[in-house]
């Protein structure tokens, strides 16, 4: 059996991620702050699916939290065949009166972790000339946004990045998929202080298993951008031929309350 390390896999999209790399016969190493949530999880989905799964506890936006994972499964000698760096998280309000202090553990996570993460275990795949990388984007990764500045532009950079090495992967046996969800129904709303969004009040979600059944079959097809939902896809794409400017000011009118 291959193995996934799956990051912010006890809620959302994380969850639905794990199940169905369990379904699929693969082991788990399971990452996120809740340990008691994660050991349940695992306990799940060993019994309903005779798979092996690990919980290891860790605040990501902790600079030491990669060391420490990557030398607790070193020491384990588990080798990790699919990595996905889904644990995130945004805020809502003007920048000049959203809390730094938030913000900075948004960077840490969104961004830092995610590529710390991909840098160490991406060298053990090159070695063995085998392996897969999910990263979970956004659609909020191909435009401005006004509102969840921040929050955007962590996501536009791991769109970039996971692009970027996608290209300078290929012949090595290892590819890189980013996944961009739009809004979808999870605890990301809650998060983020988003309940009364325009960009989800009163609006049919997709729901985290939808998003995470798509992602996994995008990442074992070697797809390098994944956008999921045709509505979210012709958004994005048309944000790239737009005026900037105008693109900016449709998502600020989206995101307000």
């Amino acid at each position: 059996m291959k193995t996934a390390l799956i990051t912010g896999a006890s809620g959302g999209i994380g969850y639905e991620l794990a199940k169905e790399f369990a379904r699929h016969q693969h082991n788990l190493v399971l990452v996120a702050r809740s340990e008691a949530r994660l050991n349940q999880i695992a306990k799940e989905l060993q019994t309903t699916y005779g798979i092996q799964a690990i919980a290891l506890a860790q605040d990501l936006s902790d600079p030491q939290a990669v060391p420490t994972i990557f030398t607790e499964l070193q020491s384990r000698n588990i080798i990790i065949d699919y990595l996905v760096n889904n644990a995130g998280f945004g805020d809502f309000g003007f920048f000049v009166e959203t809390d730094w202090a938030k913000e900075e553990r948004m960077i840490n996570l969104n961004i830092t972790c995610l590529t710390h993460l991909t840098k160490v275990f991406a060298r053990e795949m090159v070695k063995r000339r085998s392996g897969r990388i999910l990263n979970v984007a956004s659609t909020a990764s191909f435009q401005p946004g006004p509102l969840m500045a921040v929050y955007f532009a962590t996501k536009a950079y791991v769109l970039s990045f996971s692009e970027a090495i996608a290209n300078e992967l290929q012949g090595t046996g290892v590819t890189v998929t980013a996944l961009c969800p739009g809004p979808t129904e999870s605890g990301f709303l809650q998060a983020a202080a988003l309940e009364g969004s325009k960009l989800f009040k009163g609006k049919k979600l997709p729901s985290s298993a939808e998003v995470a059944a798509y992602g996994y079959k995008a990442l074992m097809s070697g797809k390098t951008v994944a956008i999921h939902g045709f509505r979210n896809w012709l958004t994005a794409n048309s944000a790239r031929f737009a005026p900037r400017k105008l693109v900016t000011a449709i998502v600020r009118k989206m995101t307000e309350r």
